[in-house]
């Protein structure tokens, strides 16, 4: 079978293997594909029949002209960026790579807190600048600087990542509570306490977003709900940018309702030069990398090829469609 790769670079820029995807077909792997250039994405993608994109947008237009497609495999947990419903029409059968990330994204959860925490890298910067070397006290800093014991971190989206991040979190001696749409408000789960969503941003000094994006979570912070929350909350998301009413979260941090962010999402990414947050106090922001450890993506490479595999051989796996 002829398989094309849209966009693999950010999965394997170097440091791992195609070698067993190529071993399954006749293989064309692009680094990158211009997104909005729907004829070059058609182009590409030509006569084969196993189609793998991370970000480039397959959408009815491709689908209606590229007839030889019968599988689309996704580089990544969401999909949005498939017209499933068409695909759906058309029997190809997309695919995902669940789990893959799990430990990764709530370890970079955990590194945005710590970061807020303490401002490691600013602090760093100033003693490589010759701050300490010529200051008159032994020490200094200039962040107010912050003790998670005892605080209470309320995680929105307690799947297998939710529920990771939580563990880490008591680790620090936090309290964890969480909201998530499947479990039941007064049950608990290996210590973290499932509680309404207003409880969430009521009772919480740390608020970490690990849902996914649907209709009910899209700009779940926004100016109603920070309102609701404690002064000096942080907030923390390596989820989804568009879980955030990015102009909410600029005026709440300005404002100081909100002390502090750590996100390695936005609402478009790569982020514009005009995102509201680039100019916000205290708000650290790094470009969606929480998946990227060479761990994480050598996991989503084994998925990817075993998906591929087990479609050619008959019996698709990890199926967002069926």
């Amino acid at each position: 079978m002829k398989i094309v790769v849209l966009d693999g670079y950010t999965l394997n820029p170097g440091d791992l293997s195609w070698a067993e995807l190529e071993s399954l077909g006749e293989c064309v792997i692009h680094d990158r594909t211009p997104l909005d250039d729907v004829d070059e994405i058609i182009r590409r993608i030509g006569t084969a029949e196993i189609v793998l994109t991370n970000k480039t947008p397959l959408d009815r237009r491709v689908l209606e002209q590229c007839p030889s497609i019968k599988y689309i495999g996704v580089l990544a947990t969401g999909y949005n960026v498939v017209d499933v419903d068409c695909a759906r029409e058309k029997k190809i059968v997309v695919t995902n790579i669940p789990t893959y990330g799990t430990a990764s994204v709530a370890q970079f959860a955990i590194a945005l807190l710590l970061e807020v925490c303490h401002h490691i890298g600013h602090h760093s910067r100033a003693v490589h600048d010759g701050r300490w070397a010529s200051n008159a006290d032994f020490c200094f800093w200039d962040y107010p600087l912050i003790e998670l014991d005892g605080k209470t971190l309320g995680i929105i989206g307690c799947g297998r990542i939710g529920q990771s991040t939580g563990r880490i979190a008591q680790a620090f001696g936090m309290n964890v509570i969480a909201f998530d749409a499947m479990r039941e408000v007064g049950t608990e789960l290996n210590g973290i306490k499932f509680v309404a969503l207003d409880d969430v941003f009521e009772a919480s000094d740390v608020i970490a977003l690990h849902c996914p994006l649907f209709p009910s979570t899209k700009g779940i912070i926004n100016r109603e709900n920070i309102a609701k929350m404690k002064d000096g909350v942080i907030i923390i998301n390596n989820s989804c940018g568009q879980l955030i009413v990015e102009e909410d979260l600029r005026a709440a941090l300005d404002s100081g309702k909100v002390a502090a962010a750590g996100l390695d999402v936005v609402s478009t990414e790569p982020i514009r030069a005009d995102n509201p947050l680039l100019g916000a106090k205290n708000c650290i922001i790094t470009p969606h990398i929480s998946w990227a450890p060479k761990e994480s993506r050598a996991r989503l490479m084994q998925i990817a090829v075993d998906n591929v595999d087990a479609f050619i051989k008959g019996r698709p796996i990890n199926v967002v469609n069926g």
